[in-house]
C-alpha cells in the first residue's frame, strides 16, 4: 500500500479522506473525514515520530540513532509537539 500523503501536492493544502473500505469485506463508507493529526504531519516529522516510539520515548537513544546532540532532538521533539498543539487549537 503506497504511504497516506500529509498535503495536497498541488498546493500544500489539507487533505480530507472521502471514502475507507473494509480491506477484507469490501465494504465501503463515504463521507469527509479529516486524517489525524499524526497523518497531517510532514513525512520527516512522521519518521521521526515513528523512530520516538520505537525508542521507547528516550530521547538519548534518539540521539544515538539519529547520530546529533540530545539538545538537538529536543528541539526537533519540541517543534512536532508545537504543530500537534497548533493542530489541536484550530
Amino acid at each position: 500500500m503506497k504511504k497516506t500523503p500529509a498535503a495536497c501536492p498541488a498546493c500544500g493544502g489539507e487533505l480530507a479522506v472521502t471514502e475507507l473500505t473494509c480491506l477484507d469485506c469490501e465494504t465501503r463508507v463515504s463521507g469527509h473525514f479529516r486524517l489525524p493529526a499524526l497523518l497531517r504531519l510532514d513525512p520527516d516529522a512522521q519518521a521521526f515520530v515513528h523512530a520516538f516510539i520505537l525508542d521507547s520515548g528516550s530521547l538519548k537513544a534518539m540521539a544515538s540513532r539519529l547520530n546529533v546532540s540530545y539538545p538537538t532532538v529536543r528541539n526537533r521533539l519540541d517543534d512536532i509537539i508545537a504543530t500537534l498543539t497548533e493542530e489541536s487549537e484550530s
